[in-house]
């Protein structure tokens, strides 16, 4: 069948990328559109800077005069050359039931990527950093999702699969009702923890907050590029000082203090952990747009929010052994808890399956694994 693609540019083809998905989940009530501003920055590239050493092009499919699909290829010169061969991208896929119509795309893709000196490529994934809009749902279709992660009906896991597709790795997300009491024994070791000499933990302050931004930066630096599990160092990107201010800036407004913390040990920056109030919350009720008559919305959300997304943690890699994710963890569901006792659940994602060490982690804290993502790999 003969389909043609045709390159989104104009106010009416971006219009059409979002209006599309609410045709294909109308009859899924647990998806929630993302908000659309964050994903047209990612397409912007005067907001995003992977586009200095990228391409990122994304299409709208057509059977005809009916639109059939919509989804992005991407290549990045230096993310794609850390695997052999190198891996293009592919994202931001949404589609309709239709075999022929995966097919049709996915033979798009590859002669997009082989035109770019490309033998395979990868997806779903993000033209950005992998801890938002990255993988295919293929577990827990039960429940909404959380800001920042894709919801996707079932019928994408088996048709997709069916053009070729070579699973990749798996990402974790793992769930934690604020109500589970903390493990006696867990909150008597991280008493110790912060009573040793020289340790202490507070949360962010927002009056100096590029400054404690800076600390987070570096323990983030230090953290991901040494990780334990060593085969997901390559997909690692050092964040900047302006992507990190850029970051607070956005998120100050929504942040709750008591579940943004960072450690130190004789006043150096050795471990944090992030958490934010489900933006999702917000985007269900707006449809994904955000407008200024929204903004009550946003700034009632620290008590009105009843999930947390745990955005990003890290500890500097000396630090590792003295307990402080423990502490941070631990005292993160504590004070956070106190201060919204509102929230019902906080959601980690993007556990590597091959992490054992954080799942381990995680299950000490009372949190299960709810929810996978997955990204494969296709030849081209």
């Amino acid at each position: 069948m003969a389909y043609h693609f045709k390159i989104v540019k104009s106010k009416n083809e971006i219009e059409l990328f979002h209006q599309f998905t609410f045709q294909i989940y109308e009859n899924y009530p647990n998806w929630i559109p993302p908000l659309r501003f964050e994903i047209e920055k990612i397409f912007d590239p005067r907001q995003n800077s992977f586009f200095n050493k990228g391409k990122c092009e994304r299409y709208l499919m057509y059977d005809g005069s009916r639109l059939v699909a919509r989804f992005a290829v991407m290549n990045h010169s230096e993310k794609d050359a850390v695997f052999e061969p190198k891996l293009g991208g592919f994202g931001f896929v949404e589609m309709i039931e239709d075999q022929d119509v995966a097919d049709g795309m996915i033979h798009f893709v590859k002669e997009w990527h082989a035109k770019h000196g490309y033998k395979a490529f990868r997806g779903p994934v993000n033209f950005g950093e992998n801890n938002n809009y990255w993988g295919l749902l293929v577990e827990n279709f039960e429940e909404p999702p959380i800001y920042g992660m894709f919801y996707h009906p079932p019928y994408y896991q088996v048709i997709l699969e069916n053009t070729g597709a070579v699973k990749l790795d798996d990402h974790w997300s793992y769930k934690r009702k604020f109500s589970t009491p903390l493990p006696d024994r867990l909150v008597k070791i991280t008493d110790r923890i912060e009573n040793r000499p020289g340790v202490l933990l507070r949360p962010i302050d927002l009056k100096n907050i590029n400054e404690d931004a800076e600390a987070i930066r570096a323990i983030y630096n230090k953290a991901w590029s040494e990780q334990d599990i060593a085969d997901r160092e390559h997909e690692f990107t050092e964040l900047t000082r302006e992507t990190v201010k850029n970051m607070v800036k956005q998120l100050k407004q929504i942040m709750i203090p008591e579940s943004v913390l960072i450690a130190f040990v004789n006043g150096e920056p050795a471990s944090f952990i992030v958490s934010i109030p489900d933006l999702n919350e917000i985007s269900v009720q707006t449809k994904g747009l955000l407008k200024w008559w929204h903004l009550p919305k946003i700034l009632r959300i620290k008590k009105k929010a009843t999930r947390l997304r745990i955005i990003v943690f890290g500890t500097v890699p000396k630090f590792r052994k003295l307990g402080m994710e423990a502490l941070v963890f631990v005292r993160g569901i504590q004070m956070t808890h106190k201060a919204a006792p509102q929230l019902d659940y906080l959601e980690g994602v993007w556990v590597s399956e091959k992490n054992w060490l954080m799942q381990r982690s995680l299950e000490a804290l009372g949190c299960f694994h709810h929810k996978t993502h997955r990204t494969y790999r296709w030849e081209v």
